[in-house]
């Protein structure tokens, strides 16, 4: 368990609310609201349902001076209170529990987006909510998170995550529209190093690599000083070569010499080919990264498979699993507070490893099971 508990992580937030209005504690909200995410809640009128159906359980461990909070009382909390202030929280207790991630010799972080799709409103012309998040793959942990500003993108909004993160000694992985080179000069400023994909948003660049990788497997890809590395995957009647090729830019005489000065840090090009076929249905697609990491294609071909974790075990289980997308609460802050509850509900479930399930039916049994639940948040 982590040095840090939840309360305590939060113990410091401030109450948004006037004093003389606050007929319940906010620690007991916040606890309410937690443990009804974990079970399966997805808004106000279930944290009370939750709420009292637990009134027993919940009774043992909160103040609850004057019952069970109502809907418009989590609403108005999560709507006021200081994002910047709650995911500084979130982060003191991610932080406690996710030096674990670096014990890798790969420890890779795992920078992406995600729209949170029903949290616009069309009256007051405000669009959906755009939250980046940092997963670290080793200990599969949300790391961190920040919300996109409406007038702006995530080319903004990383830095800023970065920021918040030590990624020394980490790999950052992220998708194309992070390519960018004062993306990468942070990254290596703050000691990490990097592996951006590469794609049309660099669209000259992205043809030179693509032209490079295509002429050397021309001249014969083995008889050159290059890396390369094949791995085969059949699973749900899925069978999917991949096939990653790697070109140091110390064996190409001098002649990228401009583009390794102006993207700080760079070393190397990377090639994924993928070859899936489904049936009697076959597709090809090649891909293609810039990378810090003095490793080989073996190594490179791990990385970028770790950084589509994020994808399947963070954005794939916060919308099938938790129904993120299909939730509609859009007033003030409160979609970006609820989405930092959903991260913190998703990392105290997987953090919990004695029970080999998955993250649904680990929901359920916190549901069903009400020492389960007092074991995942530690209360």
């Amino acid at each position: 368990m982590p040095a840090l508990s939840v309360s305590e992580a939060f113990s410091d937030l401030a109450d948004p609310r006037v004093e003389r209005t606050r007929l319940h504690a906010l620690h007991d909200i916040l606890v309410i609201a937690l443990c009804a995410m974990i079970c399966g809640a997805e808004g106000w009128d279930d944290f009370v349902e939750f709420a009292h159906a637990k009134r027993e359980w919940l009774t043992l461990r909160l103040r609850l001076e004057n019952g069970i909070p109502c809907a418009d009382t989590f609403r108005r909390v999560f709507a006021r209170l200081d994002p910047e202030a709650f995911t500084a929280g979130f982060l003191r207790w991610t932080q406690a529990v996710a030096e674990q991630s670096k014990a890798s010799s790969l420890p890779v972080i795992a920078v992406d987006g995600k729209t949170l799709r029903h949290s616009f409103d069309t009256a007051s012309e405000q669009k959906a909510v755009h939250i980046v998040s940092a997963w670290a793959s080793e200990s599969r942990l949300v790391l961190a998170q920040t919300q996109v500003s409406e007038k702006s993108n995530e080319i903004t909004a990383v830095p800023v995550l970065l920021r918040m993160l030590d990624i020394a000694g980490c790999i950052v992985t992220a998708d194309a529209m992070s390519c960018q080179k004062t993306i990468a000069a942070q990254i290596v400023e703050q000691k990490g190093d990097y592996v951006l994909a590469l794609k049309g948003n660099h669209a000259r660049l992205a043809e030179d690599v693509a032209l490079l990788f295509a002429h050397s497997e021309a001249k014969r890809w083995e008889e050159r000083p290059h890396s390369v590395h094949t791995a085969l995957e059949a699973e749900h009647g899925r069978i999917e070569t991949r096939t990653c090729r790697v070109i140091a830019l110390a064996d190409l005489a001098g002649t990228w010499d401009d583009i390794a000065a102006e993207w700080s840090g760079l070393v190397c090009l990377v090639e994924i080919e993928s070859k899936r076929q489904v049936g009697s249905k076959t597709s090809h697609e090649k891909r293609y990264s810039l990378s810090s990491v003095r490793k080989g294609a073996k190594a490179h071909l791990k990385i970028i498979r770790k950084h589509w974790g994020i994808e399947n075990s963070v954005h794939w289980v916060l919308d099938v699993v938790m129904h993120e997308d299909a939730c509609r609460i859009r007033k003030d802050h409160a979609p970006q507070n609820m989405a930092t509850l959903r991260h913190l509900a998703l990392n105290l479930i997987r953090q919990e490893t004695t029970h080999k399930r998955g993250v649904k039916t680990k929901i359920k049994r916190a549901g069903w099971d009400n020492a389960y639940l007092a074991r995942l948040i530690s209360i």
